[in-house]
C-alpha cells in the first residue's frame, strides 16, 4: 500500500506539472488583462508600466518559474478582478460545485444500480425497453438543453395538472409545479454557514429545493451511461458459471443478483465512475451557467470574459487536483471491492 501511494504521488506530481505548464502557456491567448482592469482611460505608456510592474513582459520561463515557486507555497496569484488571492476565490466557490456534484452523484447511484439490474434480469420487459430507449435520449441530449427544458417545465410553471386534483397530495404537487410555486431556477437559496468560507444549502429546505433542478440536469448526462454499463456487465456476469452454481445450490435470487452478481460488475463501473466524477466537474460549467449556480464553473466563465488569468490558471489546477485525487481513490476502492487486485501491480 505504501509503495502504491508513493507511486501515485509521483504520478500526481507529474500530472500537475504538465497541467501547470499547459494552463500557464495558454494565458497569452486569453486576452489582455490590463484592458479589463484599466479600460480606455489609461494611456498605452501607463499600461506598459503596469505590465512591467506585474511581470507580464518577462520571458515565459521567468514567468512560469515565478508562478511555480509561488504555487509550491500555496500562492496561485492574485485575481485581477476580485483583488484577492486566487486560491481564496476558488475555495469560496468550490463548496457550491462540490455540493452540486455530490447531489448529482447520489441521484446516479440511487437510480442506476436498481434500473441497470432490473434491465439485465428482465431484458424483454416493457419497462426495461423504456429505460433503454430513454437512456439513448439522455445520452444524446446536451446537459444545457436538459437544464433549459427543466426550467421551462418545472420552474416557469405549467397550465395543466400533472397529478389528480381530487386528492390531497395531487393538489399539493400541482401547486408546487404551478406558476406561483414552481421550482426555483437560479441561485442556491438559503445557506447555512458550516466552517470558514463554506456555506452549505444541504441543511435548509430552501437550499435543497434550489438544488433539485441543477442536480437532475447534471445527473442526466451520466445516469444513462451508468444504467447501460451496469446492465451490460450484469448480463455478462449472469451467464458465468458461479452464478449458475449459486442457482443450483438454491440461493435466493435477491442474494444472487445483488450480492454475488452485482458486486462483480462494480470494477468497470468504478473505473468509469472515477473518471466521470471529474468530468462532471467540467460539466458544471454549463449547468451552473444556466441556473446561475455560484460555483467554480460560473466563476471560470466569468474569469475568461474578464481575462482574469490567475483565476483561470487556479481553476485549471484545482480541476487537475480533483481528477488526480479521484483516480487515486478509485484505485484504493479496487482493493476493497476485489481483494485479488493488488495495488502494487503484483499478481495475487
Amino acid at each position: 500500500m505504501i509503495a502504491f501511494l508513493i507511486k501515485r504521488l509521483m504520478h500526481a506530481v507529474l500530472v500537475m506539472f504538465v497541467i501547470s505548464i499547459i494552463s500557464f502557456a495558454i494565458q497569452d491567448n486569453l486576452g489582455d488583462p490590463l484592458r479589463e482592469m484599466t479600460g480606455q482611460a489609461v494611456s498605452e505608456a501607463q499600461r506598459e508600466v503596469m505590465r512591467d510592474e506585474m511581470g507580464l513582459n518577462d520571458p515565459f520561463i521567468t514567468q512560469y518559474l515565478r508562478f511555480a515557486g509561488n504555487a509550491l507555497q500555496g500562492d496561485l496569484g492574485t485575481s485581477y478582478f476580485y483583488k484577492q488571492p486566487a486560491t481564496e476565490v476558488i475555495l469560496r466557490h468550490l463548496p457550491a460545485t462540490l455540493e452540486l456534484v455530490m447531489a448529482s452523484s447520489l441521484i446516479i447511484i440511487l437510480l442506476s444500480a436498481p434500473i441497470g439490474v432490473f434491465a439485465a434480469i428482465r431484458p424483454r420487459n416493457w419497462l426495461s425497453r423504456l429505460f433503454m430507449g430513454t437512456s439513448i435520449i439522455g445520452i444524446s441530449v446536451p446537459v444545457f438543453l436538459t437544464a433549459i427544458l427543466l426550467i421551462q417545465v418545472f420552474a416557469i410553471g405549467v397550465t395543466v395538472d400533472w397529478f389528480p386534483s381530487d386528492t390531497q397530495w395531487g393538489s399539493i404537487l400541482n401547486g408546487m409545479l404551478s406558476t406561483d410555486g414552481g421550482m426555483p431556477s437560479y441561485g442556491r437559496g438559503e445557506l447555512t454557514h458550516v466552517a470558514g468560507s463554506w456555506s452549505s444549502g444541504f441543511f435548509t429546505a430552501d437550499g435543497l429545493w434550489h438544488l433539485v433542478l441543477p442536480a437532475i440536469s447534471l445527473a442526466s448526462i451520466m445516469l444513462p451511461l451508468f444504467i447501460r454499463l451496469i446492465r451490460a456487465e450484469m448480463m455478462e456476469v449472469l451467464q458465468s458459471d458461479y452464478i449458475k452454481f449459486a442457482r443450483a445450490k438454491g440461493l435466493g435470487l435477491g442474494r444472487i443478483y445483488f450480492l454475488h452478481a452485482l458486486k462483480n460488475t462494480m470494477l468497470p463501473v468504478i473505473t468509469v465512475g472515477g473518471v466521470q466524477i471529474g468530468t462532471m466537474v467540467a460539466y458544471t460549467i454549463l449547468t451552473e451557467t444556466v441556473f446561475q449556480w455560484p460555483g467554480m464553473g460560473l466563476m471560470f466563465l466569468e474569469a475568461i470574459t474578464r481575462s482574469d488569468i490567475p483565476l483561470i490558471v487556479a481553476y485549471l489546477m484545482m480541476v487537475g487536483v480533483i481528477f488526480v485525487v479521484t483516480n487515486t481513490l478509485v484505485d484504493l476502492i479496487y482493493g476493497l471491492v476485489n481483494p485479488t487486485v493488488k495495488l502494487a501491480g503484483k499478481p495475487a
